[in-house]
Parts: C-alpha cells; structure tokens; sequence
C-alpha cells in the first residue's frame, strides 16, 4: 500500500495533481450551481412568478 502512496517516486507531482484537479472540478461545480441559482431566480422574476406580499 505504501507503494502505491509513493507512486515510484513520482508522489511529489502526482498527489498535487489530483488535489488541484479535485480543487478546480468542485470550483466548476459549484460555479455552475450558483450561476442555476441566479438564473432561476431571475427567471422567476421575469415571469412574475415572484411573491407579492
């Protein structure tokens, strides 16, 4: 198990890698989730299905 861990000695560049990809997709994601949230809200209000009190 170590072994796989150490990656023959290329650990140092591979690990960084993952954690940078894993880093931007989660960025990405939640980009696009917040930008659906924004848009659904002003599609909401667009269409006058907006709460009138």
């Amino acid at each position: 198990m170590a072994d796989f861990f150490n990656m023959s000695g290329y650990a140092i560049f591979v690990w960084p890698a993952y954690i940078v990809s894993a880093l931007v997709l989660t960025g990405l994601a939640l980009s696009i989730w917040r930008r659906g949230r924004s848009l659904g809200k002003r599609l909401d209000r667009v269409s006058g299905k907006e709460k009138r009190g």
